[in-house]
């Protein structure tokens, strides 16, 4: 191979491997049926979903969370149980499914009541005609029903696969659910007379779960105590009395837990007002008794000079007493191991150490523990790790009270020294003085702790009273009008996308594994071999006279690509002279090489030209089984044997008129031996003297060395390319041998060309501008409809 035809060779193929965008574009619109189907099934599959899946609206509202920053003063006065709330734990209990399971049994979300409403359903909450109610049914329990009304007074009940049971409205009927009762509501209308209720009873558990997937809560600015809480349901209506209920019941279950702390204390009070008042009462009675016995004299009148300064230290001794037994009260009541889960009683007026802020603390975080721990979860990690903290929250508390004790002792025993020397002053008081004296001190001691717990009961009973809930609605719930979900442009975008993406997938797919010639341009791109013509593709050879399928004065496209090839034909001059011996080869068998000598010889011989075809494959002899003369004597017998002459094989055919031919005679067991005798040169020389046209059915290249033998009598060789049927990675090798000239005047010749076709490869060189067709075509079917895609 020459310099000039190797560098034209390497860009061309280049070329063949590079994907043109407009060849591109060809192949896909050659196949338009592929992505008018795959947008269609995908296309109408989409909107099928859309028209069948129910429609979601969104709701949404906006809630304050109380805090000391955000409540007025005459109710942070009251707030002394439980401190300001945390947003991110609010947050969390809006989600809770206890708080979920209170909404859904509030509203009665778990019943549903639809219509059909083309292929969707359509909900009717709160605007049904009808209610159902089944006896016997839990809370978990499910059913569902077909009710349909029939006129005032009755309707049809219809569950599962059992026939309909007619009921009358009002009357509790026994049917094989259980018994069921249909009342009408105030949208019962002649409207709803015939029209199927899909009235269907959800577990309460499924229900709940659906709210809280669809629930979202957040908070609107990190600096501020607000909330957006948003849901999405079928019902725009349920959704809005959804986010309602939510707030109204967990300011109901806040105010409940902040009940249960006041009840408590109120307990507490009780139980140390009655024993206080005991007490009070005994020592009343011992200073009746001492008065009694003195005659009614006042025996600290004597001494009320140093009593008056005994006195003032006496009644600090005694606060501070009263202060100390208070405390020890407290952590009696906080040792005691049957109360470690109970609330500790608040407001004792223990002012040393902030015990009272601790009590708070810890009553909020039992109540929070005691909360999670609901439903047998006392094995949950969180709430192991809110008893521990909650004991150390607990000997928190004591500690505080001890260190609050020892600071009272030491205040006790300042009191006491300054009581004993003012006492010196008196040590010639009567006995009977210092035991009145005595007893008034206990007196006074039980009386202040008595007006005490009375302020604090009134403090309990105000705080009680005052029902200030912890979350506030700002902006009720709102929503579109318009349903958020399915989006109709969305759904049919999406299966238009996929209608389109999936056939270029599978096309692109084709195209890369296809490894067969797909046209003309495919063997432009990497040949330099001369192309003579195109021979369309033949679907239906019903009408044709064996394989001829051209006639005289036919304008089919095959008649038309015959006569092109014939013209082309000329211009392959040898040696300066018109080509009169052709012989036709392939890479393979089975791509219409017999079929174009056939046809090619009658275009001949339209011209009044003496044509003659031989048949030289001699190992199968197509072209003799095709012109029915495998009977007669043929090539075989003229080139073994020298006393057979050339008119002794020369035949006419009843299947092919205006062409002579030479069939191969005998299956000869030598070939190769029979082709390289002289025989084969003087019978070409004979028969050019004879005919204008002498063409010569070869065998494929490819296979065996015939073809290359017979090409010493050839003035041009045909190379037959079938479409689909050569691999394209064998093209190298056509030109391999045409530069290398193993075959003289080397010229391809394409067949199996589509009409009309736009496909990759070859859509600038096909037949579609004929439009004339050959025969009357037979009336086509879905089945070749889908056949030809």
């Amino acid at each position: 191979m020459d310099t000039i035809h190797q560098k034209d060779y390497i860009i061309r193929s280049k070329k063949e491997q590079s994907v043109n965008v407009l060849d591109l574009l060809n192949y896909f619109l050659h196949h338009w049926k592929w992505f008018a189907l795959s947008i269609l099934i995908f296309g109408g599959y989409f909107y099928y979903q859309y028209s069948k899946t129910p429609f979601m609206y969104s709701q949404s509202e906006v809630v304050m969370i109380k805090t000391s920053s955000n409540t007025p003063t005459t109710a942070r006065i009251t707030r002394s149980y439980g401190g300001g709330a945390s947003v991110k734990d609010e947050m969390i209990q809006l989600r809770s499914k206890e708080l979920m399971r209170l909404v859904v049994d509030r509203t009665g979300a778990d019943m549903s009541y639809k219509i059909s409403s083309g292929l969707r359903n359509h909900e009717l909450y709160k605007s049904s005609p009808i209610q159902v109610k089944v006896a016997g049914v839990s809370s978990e329990g499910s059913y569902e029903l077909i009710v349909t009304p029939v006129d005032a007074n009755n309707v049809l009940i219809k569950n599962g696969k059992d026939q309909e049971l007619k009921v009358m409205l009002n009357k509790w009927v026994q049917t094989p659910i259980g018994k069921i009762l249909v009342t009408p509501s105030k949208y019962y209308k002649s409207d709803y007379y015939g029209v199927d209720i899909l009235v269907s009873k959800i577990p309460r558990e499924a229900m709940m779960g659906q709210f809280i997937g669809s629930l979202n809560v957040s908070q609107i600015d990190e600096d501020a105590a607000l909330l957006q809480v948003n849901i999405e349901d079928q019902s725009p209506e349920r959704a809005a009395d959804i986010l309602q209920a939510l707030i109204t019941v967990y300011n109901d279950v806040y105010l409940q837990d902040k009940n249960k702390i006041a009840e408590n204390t109120a307990s507490f009070i009780k139980d140390r007002l009655a024993l206080i008042e005991g007490e009070l009462g005994s020592v009343e009675s011992n200073i009746e008794e001492i008065k009694i016995a003195n005659q009614g004299i006042d025996i600290a009148s004597a001494g009320s000079m140093y009593i008056s300064e005994k006195n003032q230290y006496k009644t600090e001794g005694s606060k501070i007493e009263t202060d100390m037994r208070l405390a020890e009260m407290m952590r009696s009541y906080i040792s005691n191991k049957g109360k470690q889960n109970s609330l500790i009683p608040n407001n004792t007026g223990l002012i040393e150490g902030n015990v009272e802020g601790q009590i708070a603390e810890y009553n909020m975080a039992l109540l929070k523990r005691n909360r999670l721990a609901e439903g047998g979860n006392s094995l949950n990690p969180v709430v192991i790790d809110m008893d521990d903290a909650l004991t150390a929250m607990r000997n928190n508390i004591n500690r505080a009270i001890d260190n609050s004790l020892r600071g009272l002792k030491i205040k006790l025993n300042n009191a006491q020294k300054e009581e004993a020397l003012a006492q010196g002053k008196v040590l010639q008081m009567p006995q009977k003085e210092r035991s009145m004296l005595s007893i008034e001190r206990q007196r006074r001691v039980k009386e202040d702790l008595y007006m005490f717990l009375l302020n604090k009961r009134e403090e309990n009973a105000l705080n009680e009273a005052v029902t200030e809930a912890n979350l506030r609605i700002v902006d009720p719930p709102t929503g579109k009008g318009s349903p958020i979900y399915p989006n109709r442009l969305k759904k049919i975008a999406t299966g238009i996308a996929i209608g389109v993406t999936l056939p270029v997938v599978i096309l692109i797919s084709m195209m890369m594994l296809n490894t067969g010639v797909r046209g003309r341009q495919d063997i432009e791109n990497v040949l330099s071999v001369p192309f003579l013509g195109e021979i369309p593709l033949v679907r239906n050879k019903k009408q044709s006279k064996g394989d001829v399928l051209v006639s005289k004065s036919g304008r089919d496209p095959i008649t038309e690509s015959f006569r092109i090839l014939r013209t082309n034909i000329s211009f392959m001059a040898k040696d300066g002279a018109p080509p009169k011996v052709f012989t036709f080869t392939s890479f393979s068998a089975g791509v219409g090489k017999t079929f174009s000598v056939l046809n090619l010889a009658t275009t001949l011989s339209y011209l009044d030209k003496k044509v003659i075809a031989i048949d030289l494959d001699l190992r199968k002899g197509t072209l003799s089984s095709r012109v029915d003369l495998l009977h007669g004597k043929g090539t075989s017998h003229y080139l073994s044997s020298p006393s057979i002459s050339i008119d002794e094989i020369i035949h006419k055919s009843d299947i092919v008129d205006g062409v002579d031919f030479i069939p191969i005679g005998a299956i000869a067991p030598n070939p190769v031996e029979l082709l390289l005798s002289k025989r084969l040169d003087e019978l070409i020389n004979e028969l050019k003297a004879r005919y204008d046209y002498v063409i010569i059915d070869g065998v494929p290249v490819g296979i065996v060395a015939d073809a290359s033998i017979i090409d010493r009598v050839a003035d041009l060789t045909l190379f037959i390319i079938r479409i689909g049927k050569m691999d394209r990675r064998q093209l190298p090798e056509i030109e391999k041998i045409y530069q290398e000239k193993k075959l003289s005047n080397l010229a391809i010749v394409l067949n199996g060309l589509k009409l009309n076709g736009y496909g990759y490869g070859y859509g600038s060189y096909g037949y579609g501008s004929y439009g004339y067709g050959y025969g009357e075509e037979k009336k086509k079917t879905i089945f070749d409809w889908f056949k030809r895609l």
